[in-house]
């Protein structure tokens, strides 16, 4: 079974840790875990408004330090990506929020599938993105 590498969103994230059985399934054979560095900051911005954050910290630590995850930078191409996505989605007139531009952006700049449970990812042309294993075969 060959699976895409997928870019993480901060909601699927939240699942996988819940221990909900589609997210575990989709992280258990992906071959690669992105995140971008717009997802890691909503995660620790979420974490610094709960009541958890100490111990959410030291979850994430642990998934990042798997072999199989890694944290992306944005940089010139993503800005370049952004703006192709950006273009796209206001002549459709279909837009959608800043964060997730972010995420698609990324997503098509380095050939990633987007793991989240947001539909509105969809609205983007090329990307492929969704929320069970299914989803994300090659």
């Amino acid at each position: 079974m060959a699976i895409r590498a997928i870019l993480l969103d901060t909601n699927a994230y939240a699942a996988f840790m819940r221990n909900e059985p589609d997210a575990v399934e989709v992280m258990k054979y992906a071959p690669a875990i992105v995140l971008n560095v717009v997802v890691l900051g909503e995660m620790l911005s979420g974490f610094a408004a709960g009541r958890r954050e100490a111990a959410n910290q030291q979850e994430l630590k642990r998934f990042l330090d798997s072999k199989r995850v890694s944290v992306i930078p944005l940089d010139e191409d993503s800005a370049k990506q952004y703006a192709v996505v950006y273009r796209m989605l206001r002549s459709k007139g279909q837009p959608i929020p800043t964060n997730d531009m972010w995420v698609a952006a990324s997503a098509l700049q380095h050939r990633l599938a987007v793991f989240t449970y947001d539909g509105h990812f969809r609205v983007v042309d090329g990307l492929i993105s969704g929320n069970q294993l299914a989803h994300f075969l090659v």
